[in-house]
């Protein structure tokens, strides 16, 4: 593969050259990039992944300047290492530095236009499009564009490597740029881009904060180009949804875009649905693209209903389970997260329930005693939840965050509040769900961008079908990666922390330390308290996620000590000497806060509080304090002015509208403003001058002290326990070093921490082996032990990748047979179709569900005579109901069989009248083109049908699927004309009853699918394949759930219109 791949990769050059110039017309991309990235992206993934044992990053060339060259700058070859000339991602990189000299060959022009005339850019790229040309043709014009409004608008300007990370996701591949280069600022090249088409463009992240921030950032330069730019966040009315969903851009965090999917799958009206329907998904970029897909990939989203059935038995589970013994009663297996009850657990049990049998049907303890057991071994407080307002709160173990609105299902959730003597909330029913792989496939072009997503590529183009590309850093990166240091206990492992902690502190070094759960931050916090070494805490606690923005914007300074769980390992950037803008803020606020509200502001901890004496003063200018004296006293006008005065909320809420009109304005249009409102207390402006004078000072400061902390060698992070992945270790390794800053990083684990247990490995060998090479309380730094805990590091990875591999397979049965292809779809077109949609689904419906009565009761292989005619009649009047006429229901079982003798040999029919002889005519309700074609469609399909029983009276039973087909639909048909409603009504009915009657048989189904995927893997031990019967159950179940819901939403609407009943009482009778 690296052969053919080689040689397309390095054509000659010499026809690449770029005169920028108002007459010739500008270079781009689209000769080149449109049909050799094409080859690049797609051809060689396989060659990508089979070399991603080989590749390196690609070697970062020379930065380019913004030079008026007419030949785009490629880097040579001289100075190119061994190992980068045989990978494929170093010719990948070099390749795209064609567009990147056609970007830069555009940019003297590109600065030359004015403000209105950049904007108008984005209208003439559409008008482009709109004639024929495409996203490569103006590829290269357009970043030129978004790096001009960047650095208009944000005071940046793209790097080289950026427009590269820019054109990797342009092409559907996931941008691996470390921490520190700007992905933020990549990801507006392919948003603006992409957007420019209309369709919308999803900006995804991990959490609301981040969504919000790239919003306002970001957003800054797509407004300032034209484009509309939508924020979605937690709590958000569906007004609101609908209206940034239908935004050129849209920032969100990836469960609010699986619910939101979810929620309009369960949406009863076209009003309710928040998304771009028919079509959702056009484009999207994922930040941290392997937290989303990878580490999130085991937890499905689920959507549940309440079920208060058997809630008391929780509590008495409980109490159970405090009585029975790990080893005695039951056996835990920590890597399946399974338990199992021994004999003896069993008998304790049952007499302790006075039961018999733990499983009996009708009395069920068993599911309850071991979910008890699970909570009280698997699920710990302030590691995997924290309690908080009387409800158990799940911790996020990949991020360190709370996550209020999700619940463990399959009754989990119930137990943990049954073991903390919490109030049992409803137990789940599970009404929808989707996994992220799934959620994510339905983009027809699919990027993301992260730090860490090499080691996990070959996943990543197994699933996704997407490679990775490793973007060479603008700066070279000197960070020192010490040795793992391996100890035998906990005990010697956190003392050893602590006192790595204190010396670094003595020096001025700042420190970051992760942590892997709540309860180990604050272990480790009471340990420097007791040496009274300032600190910081960052962990899922409010008092201390409240804050969260303020201790990363000064984890970087001079003696600043930062202990933080997973919170601070994705979507930070520690700067060295501090945030400037966070720091002003800050300052501003302290200033400023207290003047504007009468409320009492958050009492900070002791450790917080003990934290900032340790950092230096910001010096401020007399003119910064001069204008902050200036900012209170006008805030404390204006909040005496107010007759209620200002919450919290509100006062913050003003400063951050100051500060927004901050960077919206100069300082002359600041001053200019000053002027004109001088009268009427201009609180806004004067914030906002106070700010950009503070922000000065802060920058000079933090400039200063970033000198002094890269000199006594910048950031050192510290790691307290090896993670069951290698990325999530190399991102907390990644907050050192950003931007060719100097910085360390050190790795200390003991034998005792969560994953050597349950992983099984052999720590009793290990504690014995270090204990006698060293004391418990040294470290080991031995090649041999330290390759052993890597190599089990890699066996985590494997096994949790087996796990997604198999969630997915199972996943995918039931997402492309169901959700794709009929339940999800057949919804939206019901939805969001006209009237006609729904009406024309009810009439097959009708077709088909006389089709399966025939089918059941009439054998085309067997003669006329054998064939259960009286049940077929039977069913077919109590299908019909009240709508049939007396007639009809009169005929008997003689009476059919003597009509179907006399069409035996029947030629050809007269699809309009066509009627059985001797039986009653069906009314004359097919009048008009719509319904003359639909029952001629109705005809046709039955005609070509070729999953029916062939045989020798097939035509036969095609004569009396149309005959009692057309009878109940043309009965239908005359008691809604007769009825005289308005046609809107009836399709609004109609529309009711499909969706009321899928979603009742949906539910049902969707709680067969998920114990048929526990119960499938018991046959194995029969030499089944697991996936193969649950893909043929659940074809089976699928079947059956589609067939009672056509016969349900035929009943109900006979019944709707023979008797009249109010729509909400159709399920209740």
């Amino acid at each position: 593969m690296a052969s053919p791949a080689t040689t397309t990769l390095l054509p000659s050059r010499s026809h690449l050259s770029v005169r920028p110039n108002s007459t010739s017309k500008p270079y781009n991309s689209s000769r080149f990039f449109s049909s050799n990235l094409r080859y690049r992206c797609f051809t060689p993934r396989a060659a990508l992944a089979s070399s991603s044992s080989s590749s390196s990053t690609a070697p970062s060339p020379p930065s380019s300047s913004s030079s008026s060259s007419s030949k785009p700058f490629l880097p040579s070859l001289k100075g190119m290492k061994w190992k980068d000339v045989w990978s494929l991602n170093s010719w990948v990189v070099r390749d795209y530095y064609r567009l990147v000299g056609a970007v830069n060959s555009l940019e003297p022009q590109i600065q030359r236009l004015s403000d209105e005339q950049l904007r108008e850019k984005t209208s003439e790229f559409r008008s482009r499009l709109s004639q024929g040309e495409t996203l490569a043709d103006i590829q290269a014009e357009a970043f030129a564009v978004v790096r001009e409004a960047a650095r208009r608008k944000l005071g940046m300007r793209h790097f080289d490597v950026q427009i590269i990370g820019g054109a990797v996701l342009h092409d559907g591949c996931i941008a691996e740029m470390k921490t520190g280069e700007g992905k933020t600022l990549v990801s507006t090249l392919a948003a603006y881009l992409n957007a420019l088409t209309g369709n919308g463009v999803h900006v995804v992240t991990v959490n609301d904060y981040l969504a919000q921030r790239d919003a306002e950032w970001m957003g800054r330069v797509h407004r300032f180009l034209g484009l509309s730019v939508g924020l979605i966040q937690g709590g958000m009315p569906s007004d609101e949804r609908r209206e940034n969903y239908n935004c050129d851009i849209t920032y969100t965090n990836n469960s609010e875009l699986g619910f939101d999917y979810l929620r309009d799958n369960l949406s009863r009206s076209k009003d309710e649905l928040v998304m771009r329907w028919p079509r959702p998904f056009h484009f999207a970029i994922v930040d941290e693209v392997d937290s989303v897909l990878i580490d999130e990939g085991r937890n499905p989203l689920l959507i549940s209903g309440e079920d208060r059935t058997d809630a008391a038995r929780y509590p008495v589970a409980a109490k159970v389970a405090e009585l029975l013994f790990n080893g005695v009663h039951y056996n835990v297996d920590l890597k399946q997260h399974s338990v199992d009850l021994t004999e003896e657990g069993v008998a304790l049990a049952e007499m302790i329930l006075e039961t018999n049998d733990l499983w009996d049907e009708n009395d069920p303890w068993a599911r309850f005693v071991t979910n008890a057991i699970k909570a009280k071994e698997f699920y710990k407080r302030d590691v995997q939840y924290i309690v908080r307002n009387g409800k158990a709160l799940i911790i996020n173990e990949l991020t360190g965050r709370v996550e209020e609105k999700r619940r463990w299902s399959d009754g989990i959730h119930q137990a943990v509040e049954a073991k903390e003597g919490l109030k049992i909330q409803a137990d789940s029913v599970v009404v929808a769900q989707i996994t992220y792989q799934s959620l994510f496939k339905l983009y027809p072009k699919l990027s993301g961008m992260t730090g860490t997503a090499k080691t996990e590529e070959k996943e990543f183009l197994k699933m996704f079908k997407m490679p990775v590309i490793e973007v060479p850093t603008n700066l070279p990166n000197i960070r020192q990666d010490l040795p793992i240091q391996a100890f035998a206990t906990a005990r010697g492992k956190w003392e050893y922390v602590r006192a790595e902690v204190e010396s670094m502190f003595q020096l001025g070094r700042p420190v970051l330390v992760g942590t892997t759960s709540v309860e180990n931050s604050e272990y480790l916090s009471d340990l420097l308290r007791a040496r009274s070494v300032p600190h910081n805490v960052l962990n899922a606690r409010p008092k201390y996620a409240a804050r969260e923005a303020e201790i990363i914007a000064q984890a970087g300074r001079k003696h600043a000590i930062t202990i933080s769980t997973n919170m601070a390992g994705r979507g930070t950037d520690i700067i060295l000497g501090g945030n400037p803008k966070m720091l002003a803020r800050g300052i501003l606020e302290d200033n400023v806060l207290p003047f504007l509200t009468k409320e009492l502001l958050n009492t900070e901890t002791e450790g917080v509080s003990l934290s900032q004496k340790a950092l230096s003063k910001i010096k401020l200018e007399p003119s910064s304090l001069a204008l902050l004296a200036k900012s209170a006293l006008m805030a404390k006008y204006v909040q005496r002015s107010e007759p209620n005065g200002w919450s919290v909320e509100k006062a913050k809420s003003v400063i951050s509208e100051s500060i927004e009109m901050s960077h919206a304005f100069d300082v002359e249009e600041l001053e200019m403003r000053l002027k004109e409102e001088a009268e009427s207390y201009p609180l806004l402006p004067v914030i906002a001058l106070t700010y950009l004078s503070v922000l000065t000072d802060c920058e000079l400061h933090c400039f200063n002290e970033g000198n002094e902390v890269k000199k006594l060698g910048g950031l050192h992070v510290i790691g307290t326990s090896l993670h069951e992945s290698r990325r999530i270790d190399n991102q907390l390794r990644g907050r050192a070093g950003r931007q060719g800053d100097p910085g360390s990083t050190r790795f200390m684990v003991s034998l005792q921490d969560e994953m050597f247990r349950k992983f099984n490995f052999d720590t009793e060998w290990a504690v014995r082996l270090i204990s006698s090479m060293t004391n418990d309380d040294y470290p080991i730094e031995g090649h041999t032990i330290v390759k052993q805990l890597l190599g089990l590091q890699i066996n985590a990875e494997k096994y949790f990748f087996g796990i997604r591999k198999s969630l997915v397979e199972f996943d995918e049965v039931l997402e492309e047979s169901i959700y794709l292809k009929h339940v999800y779809n057949l919804r939206q077109l019901i939805l969001t179709g006209d009237g006609g949609s729904s009406s024309e689904q009810i009439l097959q419906y009708m077709q088909a569900v006389v089709d399966e009565i025939i089918f059941e009761n009439a054998d085309p292989q067997k003669s006329p005579r054998k064939w259960n005619l009286g049940k077929l009649l039977h069913e077919f009047m109590w299908i019909g109901g009240e709508l049939l006429p007396e007639s009809l229901k009169e005929v008997k079982e003689e009476d059919l069989l003597s009509s179907i003798e006399q069409i035996k040999g029947l030629d050809s029919i007269d699809v309009d009248s066509f009627s059985l002889p001797t039986l009653p005519m069906r009314p004359n309700s097919f009048r008009g083109f719509r319904r003359k074609s639909s029952s001629l469609k109705r005809w046709l399909s039955i005609c070509s049908d070729d999953t029916a029983k062939i045989g020798k009276y097939t035509s036969t039973v095609n004569l009396l699927r149309k005959y009692f087909g057309d009878f109940i639909v043309a009965c239908y048909l005359d008691a809604t004309d007769n009825l005289g409603y308005d046609c809107a009504y009836i399709q609004e009915i109609e529309k009711e009853v499909i969706v009321k009657s899928l979603d009742r048989y949906w539910r049902d189904h969707l709680v067969n699918m998920n114990r048929l995927s526990s119960a499938v893997n018991v046959r194995s031990f029969g030499h089944r394949n697991p996936l193969e019967e649950y893909k043929i159950d659940g074809c089976r179940f699928f079947i059956s759930m589609l067939s009672a819901t056509r016969r349900l939403t035929i009943e109900s609407l006979v019944q709707f219109w023979s008797l009249n009943v109010v729509s909400e009482e159709i399920f209740t009778s």
